[in-house]
């Protein structure tokens, strides 16, 4: 295999290189830039110009093989990519695996054929729990779509999968302060797929629930313990609470991969803190005094007590049995 192609990447192998859809550039323009060097790799990351946990790690693994391919020293070249974001589980999990390969090449690709192929099958297993009503309504933070991952998705990938059996399902994303994630990719996502998607506020969140309208909540994960409690994108644990207050189903879908073997609990988790220019500006304009400082923490936990069940691609479990999905060969 000569090239790879997917909805976020495009992977030239007998020339060591790749190109990145440009995540920030979204909505307003599809941008492709091109890594050559680990170096541009991680910052890629660094920058969010590439995110989610799947696609973060998916990057990183492409970053040690261009290192290699370089001639490098892919220690180094490991250890600079372990710095770029402390959260997402995935990025040690490719990583590690860079480590331990003799064949720094065809573990990339293996890297990104499993991801989609595991996708896949969270969908499958994902699906199984929308209801077969007129209309079934997910509401989703953040994006756990196929461009979190190398392609198809996490929970927009239950979705979709929902979708391809003939469910109705219609959307409503949480704009997701402070970079908009939801509003500028779950919304383009799944417009260019003819998925039914409304924003909203994500102060909206609660003000909807007491509507009726939502069936369940799902949401993607950046790393979760053995405990099952699971760090997600800023905002997820009021919208857990808000779901449990309500008694709406709340899933969160993930690979395994995601799972620290090495978090017992909550503690253990890492939070990034990202610059406070990101909550005092919008898309580069200002809406705060510069004398005012911000807090910026990029992740939140939420505890198993509100979480219904972890959607892996070997199958639907219940958080308190995350532990035993890591030894699972189903």
């Amino acid at each position: 295999m000569s090239e790879f192609k997917s909805l976020t990447l495009r992977v030239r192998w007998d020339e060591a290189e790749f190109d990145y859809l440009d995540q920030t550039q979204l909505p307003d323009r599809e941008v492709w830039r091109t890594c050559r060097t680990h170096e541009d790799a991680a910052e890629a990351i660094e920058n969010m110009r590439v995110r989610g946990a799947p696609l973060i790690g998916a990057v990183a693994a492409l970053g040690v093989w261009l290192a290699h391919e370089r001639g490098e020293d892919t220690r180094k070249a490991v250890q600079r990519l372990r710095n770029t974001r402390p959260t997402a589980y995935n990025l040690h999990w490719a990583l590690d695996r860079m480590e331990r390969t003799d064949d720094p090449r065809r573990e990339a690709q293996r890297i990104l054929e499993e991801d989609v192929r595991t996708n896949k099958r969270i969908g499958e297993h994902g699906a199984r729990l929308l209801p077969d009503s007129d209309e079934c309504t997910v509401l989703t933070h953040c994006n756990a779509g196929a461009l979190a991952c190398v392609d198809w998705g996490t929970a927009l990938g239950v979705v979709r999968t929902a979708v391809q059996q003939g469910k109705n399902v219609h959307v409503i994303a949480t704009e997701t302060r402070p970079v908009q994630q939801g509003a500028r990719l779950t919304c383009w996502e799944l417009h260019r797929d003819n998925i039914p998607v409304t924003l909203i506020p994500d102060t909206a969140v609660g003000y909807v629930m007491t509507q009726g309208e939502i069936d369940a909540v799902i949401v993607g994960a950046d790393r979760i313990a053995l405990d099952g409690s699971v760090a997600n994108k800023i905002g997820t644990y009021q919208i857990a609470l808000l779901a449990h207050e309500h008694d709406i189903p709340f899933y969160v879908a993930a690979p395994t991969s995601t799972i620290d073997p090495n978090a017992k609990t909550a503690d253990d988790i890492p939070i990034e803190h990202r610059p406070e220019e990101e909550v005092k500006t919008v898309r580069g304009v200002k809406i705060a005094p510069d004398e005012v400082p911000a807090l910026n923490p990029a992740f939140d936990i939420t505890p198993p007590e509100l979480i219904d069940a972890i959607i892996t691609e070997k199958g639907v479990i219940k958080p308190e049995h995350v532990a035993s999905a890591l030894h699972s060969t189903d």
